[in-house]
């Protein structure tokens, strides 16, 4: 109420004194009595009792002849769904009701799919993260519970797909490295014409959507075609994928600064020393030659670097060494995609 009265003091008239009998419920129709003191509460509840006006009170909830319930909002894709929940004088029962209402709602424990109007359809990009399903966000796991149509790379959390009702059908555009299956044009149209079908589609990818995902090609196909396109943010692999290792991108002392490439791509100009951290997100096949370009500019043979491997994952691996001898270590430890490279000082404080 001191809030209320601070941004919107036309909307609220307080007197500032003690509560002065029945006059004060003169022309009320719903008294909410909250003091602090029981026995100002009680005798208030009296008089609306007695002058058979509904009041609520805020000392004891199943005393009055009114009760709040516990409220909630969840907007989902199909509209803002309001929860109310009596529990008569138990609010620690009605408040657990309705925080399982709530979380039902927004991770897909009720299934609302079968009760949309088909006319319009949405898209939402949704970054999935490295691939563990815990580290999918609450946004994620809402538009998740909302879909018709999942399209979904190779590195999405799988585990939050399968235990998708069957009624939503999933659509694998996963790429490998040097093989793909569904080129770019394709899943942009596919995303299009599902939409354009009345379904809500989510396009579940591995990582962040706008960290080299191509997102933003996808984002501009639909709103080409009318498509509302909602984009939700994910943990990006690369800053992700080496913490799971305990390598901070940047520590006081030792890096302040870092920068995240492509392995696919040509190595940019970059600062020399080992205290500018590299990350390379697709850079398993490219090693050696990256390697080389490093060392060829400046950097150290000495310049540690490890390679992570499905970071987050029951199965993750970290390889350790250096980058005059990294892409032989590679080699012999068979590294296989997907993995994370870092490169720079950082590398010192592997948990490993």
């Amino acid at each position: 109420m001191q809030d209320l009265l601070a941004e919107h003091p036309e909307r609220l008239t307080w007197v500032r004194r003690d509560h002065d009998g029945p006059g004060d419920l003169d022309g009320a129709w719903l008294v909410h009595t909250a003091t602090g003191d029981p026995l100002v509460d009680a005798a208030v509840r009296g008089e609306a009792d007695a002058l058979r006006i509904w009041c609520v009170d805020g000392h004891d909830a199943g005393a009055g002849a009114a009760r709040l319930p516990a409220l909630t909002r969840v907007d989902t894709l199909d509209g803002t769904v309001t929860v109310a929940v009596d529990a008569g004088a138990d609010t620690t029962l009605a408040d657990t009701v309705r925080d399982g209402i709530d979380l039902a709602l927004r991770t897909g424990g009720l299934d609302l799919r079968s009760h949309r109007a088909r006319d319009t359809g949405w898209v939402a990009l949704v970054g999935g993260g490295p691939g563990a399903d815990g580290l999918l966000t609450t946004r994620g796991h809402e538009l998740l519970a909302s879909a018709d149509v999942v399209v979904i790379d190779r590195l999405a959390p799988r585990g939050v797909v399968a235990r998708l009702p069957e009624s939503v059908r999933v659509i694998d555009v996963g790429k490998t490295p040097g093989h793909h299956p569904v080129p770019q044009h394709r899943i942009n149209e596919i995303l299009v014409e599902e939409a354009a079908r009345g379904h809500g589609v989510v396009r579940l990818k591995g990582g962040d959507p706008y960290v080299l995902g191509r997102g933003g090609e996808e984002r501009l196909a639909c709103e080409a075609h009318g498509i509302p396109c909602e984009v939700v943010p994910g943990v990006t692999s690369a800053v992700a994928v080496p913490a799971a290792a305990g390598i901070p991108l940047t520590h006081r002392g030792v890096a302040k600064a870092f920068t995240v490439v492509s392995g696919h791509e040509q190595i940019p100009t970059l600062p020399p020393g080992t205290d500018h951290t590299l990350v390379l997100l697709m850079g398993v096949s490219t090693l050696r030659s990256t390697a080389d370009i490093l060392m060829a500019h400046g950097r150290p043979g000495t310049c540690p670097v490890a390679i992570i491997e499905r970071g987050f994952l029951p199965d993750q691996r970290v390889t350790i060494g250096t980058l005059d001898d990294i892409a032989d270590t590679a080699l012999f430890r068979r590294v296989e995609s997907p993995a994370v490279v870092v490169i720079g000082d950082v590398v010192d404080l592997a948990q490993h």
